[in-house]
């Protein structure tokens, strides 16, 4: 793994534990894979629906799946 690679995970893992979504989503926007997962977990954990309901208007499923079983409860 490279180091640039190694300074987003971490990135990504930090802005997770702080619950930072807008760190999330920058890095996600900026082509994160990791990010993006960590962005739904967060926004899902946090009960985040709005930033839920735009990652799953811009396609993403899983966002899409998790913003449904929050509103069903």
């Amino acid at each position: 793994m490279s180091d640039e690679q190694d300074a987003i995970d971490e990135r990504v893992q930090d802005a997770g534990e702080r619950g930072d979504l807008a760190g999330l989503r920058r890095l996600a926007d900026g082509g994160s894979a990791d990010a993006a997962d960590q962005l739904i977990e967060t926004a899902t954990g946090l009960g985040a629906l709005d930033e839920l309901r735009r990652l799953a208007e811009r396609g993403n499923r899983d966002a899409a799946d998790q913003l449904a079983e929050l509103t069903e409860e």
